[in-house]
């Protein structure tokens, strides 16, 4: 009897000890001894021994990962909070949707279009720049020379969209968004087309040894200086440019139509979050963000939460989609567009999965040629996400004339966030940590000035040029 309670006194030392012996006395199979002088077990032990070192499940040391159950039930949670909003607001305020008033907002002061004739002239640019790598090619140009016509070319690409938006009166805030956002990816489209093509000169010259093999380099490159090429990387889903980009064999029809299917659907769904959910908020609002005081501003902040959010994720999925329509299209190989950003558990890893295009040529552009000129790379970073900052806050105030830095500041708040809490939340607190900053980010910025362009509009004198054309936030809510 001294043996066993020994015995038993070592296995209740260890959990695992008690596990492995407790699954041995389970067994079907006698337990053999090849000694026939040793003692039986103890019909009771696994009874005896029932208590090991363990940590709870929820407890941050236990490494319990399976909280799909706990997953589930936020989502139901979160269907049934929703649906009851979605019930109330329709009692209260009716069905508001009407497809028919973004359509009359498409149609720009008599059908001018000045929206499209402004993307529409920004082909001289591009052909700028397809001349100028042509006149470099045949000698016309010095290098010195052809950097500053593209610089100025740069300028010019920059300035022109900016005048036009601010000084003409008949294009749509919803036009002027789009002519920008288009002036923006074709202003680093041309940057990467110059640079890139300055490098393969620089490269043939450098591995040309002869006059002959000069010749040779010369023609493959003027074989890449066409329309067709130019074009083609202009409407490719991609800011970064190269010779020969890799593509499918063939256009999948299917997928053309599924990922048309995408962005209808998607569409219509932000309409009416807009018209249903986000209108009547902004009618209850009498003064601007600006103007209010501070418990005011809570509350509207609190009940733009929801949508806000809503309409950013349907934002990147209808990005999804229109980026792979486009490369279906033109047979585009690369469409690692996005990362799991979802997954970051830094707003630094979800800042670097959440554009890749972005990222790329922000990497290939600006970063690497600061880091070249012996800027330190945590400067160049500092600099980099500055510009994309600053590139955030155009793109908003300028269609709706109006900079309050609302947007630059909270990015720089994410990035103040981002530097000194970075390393208290990690891992599954970090993830939180993220989302959380999405809820309350830029997203909500943007939607203060969609709100504060409302209720400018709504106190503005009623006039036929700025009622039809200059209102689209709010031509774009109007209720049937």
């Amino acid at each position: 009897m001294a043996s066993m309670r020994k015995r038993f006194f070592s296995l209740c030392s260890s959990p695992w000890a008690e596990e492995e012996h407790c699954a041995s006395l389970c067994d079907d199979d006698p337990i053999t001894t090849t000694d026939p002088t040793d003692e039986q077990e103890h019909p009771y032990a696994s009874m005896l021994c029932c208590h090991g070192v363990q940590d709870s499940l929820l407890s941050s040391n236990s490494n319990f990962t399976g909280y799909r159950g706990v997953l589930n039930w936020i989502i139901i949670l979160l269907v049934l909070t929703h649906a009851h909003l979605f019930l109330e607001n329709f009692i209260q305020h009716g069905f508001l949707i009407d497809v028919k008033k973004v359509l009359e907002h498409l149609i720009e002061y008599n059908c001018n279009w000045p929206s499209v004739n402004l993307i529409l002239a920004a082909n001289m640019f591009a052909i700028t720049a397809l001349l100028l790598e042509k006149y470099q090619e045949k000698d016309m140009l010095s290098l010195t020379n052809a950097h500053r016509l593209h610089l100025t070319n740069m300028v010019l690409l920059l300035l022109f969209p900016a005048a036009v938006i601010l000084h003409e009166p008949t294009i749509s805030t919803g036009g002027a968004l789009v002519s920008l956002l288009f002036y923006a990816a074709l202003g680093m489209k041309l940057y990467s087309y110059q640079e890139t093509n300055r490098w393969y000169r620089q490269a043939h010259l450098k591995d040309a040894e002869t006059q002959k093999k000069f010749s040779v380099a010369q023609k493959a490159q003027n074989e890449h200086l066409t329309f067709r090429d130019l074009y083609y990387f202009l409407l490719a889903p991609t800011l970064c440019y190269q010779r020969d980009f890799p593509c499918s064999p063939k256009v999948r029809i299917n997928k053309l139509l599924h990922r048309l299917l995408e962005m209808v659907i998607v569409i219509q769904i932000m309409v009416g979050i807009v018209q249903q959910w986000i209108e009547p908020i902004f009618q209850r609002s009498e003064n601007s963000f600006s103007s209010m005081d501070i418990t005011m501003r809570v509350e509207h902040l609190v009940g733009l939460v929801a949508p806000t959010h809503f309409l950013w994720l349907l934002f990147f999925f209808l990005s999804h989609s229109y980026l792979n329509f486009c490369a279906e299209l033109l047979r585009f190989g690369d469409r690692h567009f996005y990362g799991d950003w979802w997954n970051a558990t830094t707003l630094i890893a979800f800042w670097k999965n959440w554009n890749i295009p972005y990222r790329k040529w922000c990497q290939r552009h600006v970063y690497t040629r600061l880091v070249e000129k012996d800027v330190s790379p945590s400067r160049a970073e500092l600099l980099v996400f500055l510009m994309s900052a600053a590139l955030c806050e155009c793109m908003i105030a300028l269609p709706l004339h109006s900079c309050r830095m609302w947007i630059f500041h909270m990015m720089v708040s994410e990035l103040l966030v981002a530097v000194f809490l970075g390393n208290y939340f990690q891992g599954n607190y970090g993830n939180g940590l993220v989302w959380l900053c999405l809820l309350l980010g830029p997203p909500l910025a943007v939607t203060t000035y969609f709100h504060d362009h409302y209720i400018s509009f709504q106190e503005a004198p009623s006039s036929p040029l700025t009622s039809d054309h200059r209102l689209p936030s709010k031509v774009f809510l109007q209720p049937h």
